[in-house]
């Protein structure tokens, strides 16, 4: 039987960088009743972006936040929106050339994740930030599964 679910994620970032949402988005799916289908995830900011990157070796992490600034650094004298601070636009750059949305198959109840890949929040702004990640989960019902 085909069921779906939808629910919203909160998560408040420390500030800047890759933070490991993993855990979190597999506990939130994991009462769904869902065996085998897709997840969708939408980030609902202009200023942080969605990624599933390595989450094994964390230097990996560091040297993508330092490429980024590298690209886009903070106070650049090209943008003229800084309504929040030198790292306003560039926090909106960062989220164009990255995703707001990743979709993510299931099996057998599981995200298909690779051995070495983590779902990651990546916030682009320095001050801590309140985001919010709907869940979209869509597939075959786990038969018994309420």
């Amino acid at each position: 039987m085909y069921r779906q679910t939808l629910q919203t994620l909160r998560i408040d970032t420390p500030g800047r960088g890759l933070h490991n949402i993993t855990h979190r988005v597999s506990t939130a799916i994991a009462n769904a009743g869902i065996a085998d289908g897709l997840l969708t995830l939408f980030l609902r900011h202009t200023s942080a972006s969605l990624l599933i990157q390595e989450n094994a070796d964390p230097d990996v992490l560091g040297d993508l936040e330092r490429f980024v600034q590298r690209l886009v650094p903070d106070g650049d004298p090209l943008f003229r929106h800084r309504d929040e601070g030198p790292d306003d636009m560039p926090a909106h750059v960062r989220a164009a050339v990255t995703a707001v949305q990743l979709a993510i198959p299931m099996s057998n109840g599981a995200l298909m994740l690779g051995t070495w890949q983590g779902i990651y929040l990546w916030e682009h702004r320095i001050r801590p930030q309140h985001r919010e990640i709907v869940l979209h989960l869509a597939g075959t019902h786990v038969a018994g599964a309420d």
